[in-house]
């Protein structure tokens, strides 16, 4: 079991901006402007530069920022045979936008390790825990187009299985907390509940590292902020999931907090598990005060025990600037340290 130096280890839930070397800046799903050896070394040097802003921000549990991954679900996918990226068809994500997706034609299997090398480049790199972000299978085939299993549980099943194997090879590559990305948790509830915590529970089989699951309204983008306007005064998605994952082998929850319309007591559900509070909006490009960290941080804390809480951001970064990024995560740090403070640790 992962033991944390600090009280409430601040953490990040995912991606963070990419320098505009390597990809266009304050745009989701760049793409590369290296290729070949020069693309290697140009991901290893951005990931180098991810891990020195986290730790001048005092992150405490780092990543890689993503800096490998174009898209935080096809870029392990382009990895798997049995998928066609060529002949793509388009399909609705989430009811929410149109996106052109690729197909799966066949049998999918993963034929070598997909992330293994770039989490031992970081972990030779930092002594600090890290966390490593793959996606989940529900969200991944939210993002494919099915012409071989036709049901989205089967092709759930198999994607468990391969993620499980990935995950063990990051697990030897020195990773600490394996996540699994899960933002279709918040729209699918009949299937999270039917099968999609299940296929879950199937993708950390046998790991001995800690795990998380992210659950979050997405990424500041017009499709996502223009659903959330349609969600009211609350949101009480979390209410559907959060009974069954507290009964999980899952150990940390990530969730979405600051700026959200979540009511916050639903925490409360999730008694007894790690939770990661997001006290960072990634929608817009206001940088939180510490005060306004710490405040949330205070309201989660009547839901969740002080060594259970992880101050973490709503989502990934990747479409800000990384001035923006890295001041939010300095907040993230200094609000964490003022409540740290008020509980006298």
């Amino acid at each position: 079991m992962l033991t944390m130096k600090n009280l409430l280890p601040v953490c990040s839930a995912g991606s963070l901006p990419k320098p505009a070397w390597l990809a266009q800046p304050e745009t989701l799903w760049s793409p590369w402007k290296l290729e070949g050896d020069a693309l290697v070394e140009g991901k290893q040097d951005a990931l180098l530069l991810s891990l020195h802003d986290q730790l001048r921000a005092g992150v405490d549990i780092v990543s890689d920022g993503e800096q490998s991954r174009q898209h935080f679900v096809t870029t392990f996918i382009e990895h798997l045979s049995g998928v066609d990226f060529e002949n793509r068809k388009t399909v609705r994500i989430r009811n929410r936008y149109d996106a052109s997706v690729p197909v799966v034609v066949d049998a999918v299997a993963r034929t070598k390790p997909v992330f293994a090398d770039d989490a031992r480049f970081l972990r030779k790199h930092t002594s600090q825990p890290i966390k490593w972000a793959l996606p989940g299978p529900m969200t991944m085939i939210d993002t494919l187009y099915d012409a071989h299993y036709q049901s989205r549980e089967k092709l759930a099943w198999e994607f468990a299985k391969i993620l499980n194997q990935e995950a063990k090879e990051l697990e030897a590559a020195g990773v600490d907390i394996i996540q699994f990305d899960e933002p279709a948790f918040n729209v699918f509830f009949d299937e999270v509940n039917d099968w999609g915590i299940a296929a879950l529970e199937r993708a950390i089989k046998g790991l001995k590292c800690e795990t998380a699951v992210h659950i979050c309204y997405g990424y500041g983008i017009k499709a996502n902020t223009d659903w959330k306007k349609t969600l009211g005064a609350e949101w009480r998605q979390y209410e559907a999931v959060f009974p069954k994952l507290q009964q999980s082998n899952i150990d940390l929850i990530s969730l979405e907090c600051h700026n959200s319309r979540v009511p916050m007591e639903l925490i409360e559900l999730l008694r007894g598990k790690k939770v990661m509070v997001g006290a960072i909006d990634v929608a817009n490009n206001a940088i939180e005060t510490p005060e306004e960290v710490a405040d949330t941080l205070r309201k989660a804390l009547q839901f969740v025990d002080a060594d259970k809480l992880y101050p973490c951001t709503n989502c990934g970064m990747a479409p800000l600037s990384r001035q923006i990024a890295s001041g939010k995560l300095a907040a993230l740090s200094a609000g964490a340290q003022i409540v740290r403070n008020e509980l006298g640790r």
